[in-house]
């Protein structure tokens, strides 16, 4: 696989459709890390796009929990809490003393967990929303293959807005 000059792999060209999906997964990913890498903790909650409170480290959380949210909760069907508790369910907000490594760590755990419970699945399988996901999406039951494009198109979302707070942070665009 080729990589980036910053280390990313470089999603194939030509591949089978679950490793394309997981492929442009895991650059989203590693393009969310790096956006956050090399930053000092008072740059990382920095909300530098008035008026939005919107911070890099707020990101990286609300991804853990969102990757908690479609993998665990609506894939598996787990009942498990917020990621950063109940006062904190989107993941944005941030509490003084979680720092970058904790956050990250938290992050790739829910990572791991996600990849473990879809490893035996196949992309046809299926999970079971929330009545209000299911209001949001229309049908109450998504295949893992809609998890993972919508999972894509959350991270690249996202690696947007990140793109705006880092280049206000310290100049550094286009990661």
């Amino acid at each position: 696989m080729t990589s980036t000059p910053d280390g990313r792999l470089v999603p194939p060209v030509r591949a089978g459709e679950r490793a394309m999906l997981e492929a442009w997964l895991d650059f989203h990913r590693a393009t969310l890390a790096l956006k956050c890498s090399g930053l000092e903790d008072d740059q990382l909650r920095l909300a530098s796009a008035p008026p939005s409170p919107m911070t890099l480290l707020g990101l990286l959380q609300h991804m853990a929990e969102v990757e908690r949210n479609w993998f665990q909760r609506m894939f598996a069907g787990r009942d498990v809490p917020p990621v950063f508790g109940k006062s904190n369910v989107d993941g944005f907000a941030l509490e003084d003393g979680r720092g970058l490594d904790e956050v990250v760590a938290v992050w790739r755990t829910e990572i791991r967990r996600g990849r473990e419970l879809v490893a035996a699945a196949s992309l046809d399988d299926s999970g079971r929303l929330s009545e209000e996901e299911a209001g949001h999406v229309g049908g109450e039951e998504v295949s893992l293959r809609w998890i993972m494009v919508h999972m894509i198109e959350e991270y690249a979302r996202h690696n947007g807005h990140a793109d705006l707070i880092r280049e206000r942070v310290d100049g550094v665009a286009g990661l």
